[in-house]
């Protein structure tokens, strides 16, 4: 079922669909700073997956039009699951408790040029000069970011919490270069459910784990609605908003709107979290967007929903 009637009818409707998606991606990344400071990072993903599974239970059936899942769709699914939502979870969420809602927004930023890079290597699409700028662009704004926060006195840990988003930016752009097959096959509903349900299934027995110690008694309401809005935002509301507004606009001009992600993040952390902006960050920041456009205008990168 289509969320949309078609593009020549409401064609803002399908740009408003795409800038939804990416600002909801960078709020949850900043977002999920204070959460795991509530639950262990185990813990959280699988209470995410497992509210998402919920909210989407209605998605896993298969739509009378739509044909029945292939060997191969399978495979692909438990691939994009395993990169897209099990070690992105927990790359992201091990990493933005070490580093800061600003630093994370600059390094995500860099999923486009990480798109292009993977695939080149894997599907040996070729990467225009413009392209190789926007990588630079993204390589300068992570090296930044990363020298002002070793200068502090959390340096180590910031610097491994900035690994550890370079090893979620990476899951991103696997996610995107295997998934490229699926949108045709699987409605964008139907993969958002169930690449979720085999997200929960790979990390339950670590979120049973640390479920068994937690004190769930001393968790906030303010931080279950928290936890209630990342679920919903991360599994079902970010993949759905993207598949549907990029079934009616260019991948050319849907990747702009990847800017939103990092602009968002950094809204986060200083509207929410009061980070502050320094000026060696400001620039970053300028290197990390003028990265997203460069590899996104008029280009045939798709961007990532995690």
């Amino acid at each position: 079922m289509s969320a949309l009637p078609a593009a020549r009818h409401a064609p803002w409707l399908s740009y408003l669909c795409l800038a939804a998606a990416m600002a909801l991606v960078g709020s949850y990344v900043g977002f999920s700073k204070l959460l795991v400071l509530v639950f262990p990072v185990f813990l959280l993903a699988w209470l995410r997956f497992g509210i998402a599974a919920v909210a989407m239970a209605g998605w896993v059936r298969r739509a009378p039009n739509e044909a029945p899942l292939s060997a191969h769709d399978r495979k692909l699914l438990f691939v994009e699951s395993f990169f897209g939502n099990f070690l992105f979870s927990i790359c992201m969420l091990f990493g933005v408790s070490l580093t800061s809602a600003l630093a994370a927004g600059v390094i995500m930023a860099a999923i486009p040029a990480a798109v292009a890079l993977m695939s080149w290597g894997l599907l040996r699409e070729r990467i225009t000069p413009r392209v190789l700028v926007a990588i630079a662009c993204g390589v300068g704004g992570i090296a930044l970011v990363s020298v002002v926060q070793r200068a502090g006195s959390d340096g180590a840990g910031s610097l491994w919490g900035n690994l550890l988003l370079l090893g979620a930016v990476l899951c991103e752009a696997t996610y995107v270069v295997i998934g490229k097959k699926l949108t045709g096959n699987v409605s964008a509903k139907r993969i958002s459910a169930l690449v979720n349900l085999w997200g929960l299934a790979l990390v339950t027995p670590f979120g049973v784990w640390q479920a068994l110690g937690h004190d769930f008694a001393a968790v906030s309401g303010a931080s279950w609605w928290l936890l209630l809005f990342y679920s919903l935002a991360a599994s079902m509301a970010t993949v759905w908003l993207w598949m549907t507004g990029l079934k009616h606009v260019p991948a050319s001009s849907a990747g702009v709107f990847t800017v939103l992600l990092p602009v968002s993040a950094a809204a986060v952390g200083v509207v929410f979290l009061g980070e502050h902006f320094s000026s060696v960050q400001l620039a970053a920041y300028a290197l990390a967007l003028a990265g997203v456009v460069l590899a996104t205008w008029q280009s045939g990168d798709r961007a990532p929903i995690g």
